[in-house]
């Protein structure tokens, strides 16, 4: 069979745990492990571009077998070969590129291209990575609000219309159970684009942790209303996270999954510090959920 021409059709960003799907495509991978593509799954991947969020833990079914799916990645094809993960040469929306979700197997009962299938992701590990992930939002737009007054020159803005220091200094996030870590790079770049950089240091950092721990509180306490907005049903469609905050509603390009409310994050602790990365010094942001039963 060919390789497939149209992007996988997801269904987590709704929720769905399970899918029904036929099998498009199998290829080989690492590790005594095979890709299958199939035409639509419930699986979150992992984004090499971008990996914030790790996949969801599952299995795949298929005629009585029951395989777990060791890993799940963002793959891509130009017609000729299946790329997987950090192996695709090209970015997103790359055109004569089709963009797909691989679910690696085992090799030993794999299924075959054109079976139909069922895949299941774990509800319990959806559930705390999405608590994590909105968390995670929540977290840097409290960040951003509390960092305003740092700027010296007219910078560019978040989702709420505060300075987006998230935006500007991000060096890298990750999403995890019930919470994730984000770090920011305080270099120069950062400076010349007006942040006062040497107003961050470990004296100020608790007083800072608590207001975002305020404004956190506050989003909680108001219930607000989280959804996914796509604009297509395929993994490369564009969608947004959307929350309606009381003093105004939050949109941020995402593709991953999240609580269907701020409540649902229960309480909010954040712990900041400083490390030191080849001589540039690097904040760390790690937020942690205490969700509601």
């Amino acid at each position: 069979m060919t390789l497939p021409g149209t992007p996988t059709r997801v269904d987590y960003p709704s929720g769905a745990l399970t899918s029904t799907a036929t099998v498009l495509h199998v290829a080989p991978a690492a590790d005594g492990l095979v890709a299958v593509v199939t035409d639509t799954t419930s699986f979150h991947p992992v984004d090499a571009a971008w990996p914030d969020q790790p996949a969801d833990r599952g299995v795949l079914r298929a005629g009585g077998r029951e395989l777990p799916i060791v890993d799940a990645v963002v793959a891509a094809t130009d017609g000729a070969e299946l790329h997987l993960g950090d192996a695709v040469p090209v970015r997103k929306g790359t055109e004569g590129w089709t963009f797909l979700v691989a679910h690696l197997v085992d090799a030993a009962g794999a299924p075959a291209e054109g079976e139909e299938v069922e895949i299941v992701a774990d509800p319990e590990l959806r559930a705390a990575l999405s608590v994590g992930h909105t968390a995670c939002h929540l977290a840097s737009l409290a960040l951003n609000r509390a960092l305003a007054g740092r700027w010296s020159k007219e910078p560019r803005r978040d989702a709420l219309g505060a300075p987006d220091f998230d935006g500007t200094a991000i060096q890298s996030s990750r999403i995890e159970a019930d919470g994730s870590v984000d770090r920011y790079r305080l270099n120069k770049s950062l400076r010349r684009a007006g942040f006062d950089t040497a107003s961050l240091d470990e004296a100020s950092l608790p007083a800072l942790a608590a207001e975002i721990e305020a404004t956190l509180t506050a989003w909680v306490a108001a219930d607000a209303a989280v959804r996914i907005e796509a604009e297509g049903p395929t993994l490369t469609d564009r969608r947004s996270w959307v929350c309606e905050l009381p003093d105004a509603t939050a949109r941020i390009p995402c593709g991953g999954t999240h609580v269907a409310s701020t409540g649902a994050l229960g309480g909010l602790d954040v712990q900041l510090s400083l490390r030191d990365d080849a001589g540039t010094p690097v904040l760390v942001m790690t937020t942690r959920a205490t969700p509601r039963g």
